[in-house]
């Protein structure tokens, strides 16, 4: 096998089955030829709590578990699924990981992140994303009726179109200068695998001690393609998701 898949932002929602279906059949072909799979967070589009009986979120947890009875997934939270829990992880079994890690694949140290807490310059949403953290918060809002949470998701979801729509990728919504710097100056050698700013690309960078390193952000899933990197003993590459013609339609 010698291979690790890395995915983010995904999205999966009931609205957008062909995501979806687009998950699944990778699911199915990665299952067995890999190592190890991480979810780099917003792998949901949003999740309102472990309890949420939605068929999709159901189906989607059952397959993972049979993948994961052969091979291990690790997930970590995005600003989209951060209530996601112990429960879906035991059902799913996906092994939940801090909001960023220090991993060693083929000899070689990657920090990764689902990568909001790198766009520093985007205030309103690093004190959202303080709030939502909270134990509190979260407690508050899980408090809540399941019908109410599903209003609550729905409306979030809308905004953020009208907001896409609005303002497109702004500077603000992508990872700063000092937020990455402020991250790796913690992890000498080590290269950046996350996702969250819709920015796929490789970007090679030095810290102000002159150390260097490579950061990779993750493809987004949007529409009937998606994308995901391989990281193995002879590198990390990039590979365009897509479903067979066949299923396509």
């Amino acid at each position: 096998m010698n291979q690790t898949v890395f995915i983010a932002d995904l999205h999966l929602s009931a609205e957008h089955p062909e995501l979806n279906e687009l998950f699944l059949h990778h699911l199915r072909r990665w299952q067995g030829k890999t190592d190890a799979l991480y979810i780099l967070g917003d792998f949901f589009d949003a999740w309102i709590g472990d309890d949420d009986d939605a068929p999709f979120a159901v189906r989607i947890a059952e397959h993972l578990a049979e993948f994961t009875r052969h091979t291990p997934a690790y997930f970590v939270h995005g600003n989209r699924d951060f209530l996601l829990g112990a429960d879906f992880a035991r059902r799913s079994g996906i092994q939940l990981l801090p909001e960023h890690s220090l991993i060693t694949l083929y000899g070689r140290p990657y920090v990764i992140a689902h990568g909001d807490e790198l766009c520093t310059a985007d205030l309103p949403y690093m004190q959202f994303r303080a709030q939502s953290r909270h134990p509190a918060w979260q407690a508050a809002v899980l408090g809540k009726p399941l019908a109410e949470r599903r209003l609550l998701a729905a409306q979030i979801r809308q905004m953020s179109e009208l907001g896409k729509a609005k303002n497109g990728k702004s500077e603000m919504s992508d990872a700063t200068p000092e937020g990455i710097a402020a991250l790796m100056q913690h992890y000498p050698a080590a290269d950046l695998i996350h996702g969250h700013t819709h920015r796929p690309a490789v970007h090679n960078h030095t810290l102000p001690d002159g150390r260097s390193f490579t950061r990779y952000v993750l493809q987004d899933w949007y529409g009937s393609e998606g994308g995901c990197l391989l990281v193995s003993p002879n590198g990390v590459r990039a590979e365009t998701l897509r479903l067979p013609e066949c299923f396509a339609s």
